[in-house]
């Protein structure tokens, strides 16, 4: 296989394994798509993390695959390729990207589907579609564009450039930069945190920021009003009061 999960501890790791480079062929796609939505049905995965490996996140589509397909190709291919990247972000749960080496083309998309990145200090990320003659498909466009702003998006986008890890930082192109040998134990950290938190709540707070960037204010307030109220039927809820009220802030330990 070309992605695999792992599952230990409420932690499930999306492993990308398609050496040297991580090229997303179609069928890695496929899988990533398929693993996606095993992590969202999965009870026993509270937290994800994105990997490529020590070396390398994933440097991009498979050229040379790409290059066989005409228009007619695309157009039936792009809609799957997008779906693969949405089931990604739809994961309901907090996702954690470790990025290591090169995350260029749909390995920087990729990355850009998680809630929250952490990148070695040797990353180098990127959209250089540009430089084929072709624009991000798997969703660049749209989602680094509202991550780090139109301006800068486009800076990136049209002349294709790869910026470092520093820059990356800089650009709110990724969240945290350390030393590479300690990117995915930093990235285990977070979602191992994360996987013993009120689980609904994390749901909530993720699709009512995700679904209210996406609206007007008032329908962003809306949805929030209805999580907000719809957590107060929950056990979470009631175990976290009662831990604050008996035994102070911090303490209450969620099933």
């Amino acid at each position: 296989m070309t992605v695999n999960l792992e599952v230990a501890e409420g932690v499930g790791t999306i492993r990308l394994d398609r050496p040297p480079m991580n090229a997303l062929d179609v069928a890695t796609q496929d899988r990533l798509k398929e693993l996606a939505e095993e992590v969202t049905r999965r009870e026993d995965v509270r937290a994800v993390i994105l990997y490529g490996g020590e070396k390398v996140f994933a440097a991009g589509a498979d050229i040379k695959e790409m290059q066989g397909m005409d228009h007619a190709a695309m157009v039936v291919r792009s809609r799957a390729l997008q779906d693969s990247f949405s089931a990604v972000t739809r994961i309901p749960k907090p996702v954690v990207a470790a990025v290591t080496g090169y995350a260029l083309g749909g390995g920087c998309e990729l990355a850009l589907c998680a809630d929250f990145r952490i990148a070695a200090d040797n990353a180098k990320l990127g959209q250089p579609e540009i430089l084929l003659g072709l624009i991000p498909g798997a969703g660049g466009t749209q989602r680094l564009s509202r991550l780090i702003g139109p301006s800068r998006a486009k800076d990136l986008i049209f002349t294709g450039r790869m910026v470092k890890a520093d820059e990356a930082l800089s650009l709110g192109l990724v969240d945290r930069v350390v030393p590479a040998a300690d990117v995915y134990a930093e990235a285990h950290a977070w979602a191992a945190k994360l996987a013993k938190g009120p689980a609904l709540a994390l749901r909530a707070a993720k699709e009512s920021i995700d679904a209210g960037l996406e609206t007007d204010i008032e329908t962003g307030l809306a949805i929030e009003r209805n999580w907000f109220a719809g957590l107060f039927a929950t056990e979470d809820r009631e175990r976290g009061m009662r831990s604050f009220v008996e035994e102070g802030p911090g303490k209450a330990k969620f099933l």
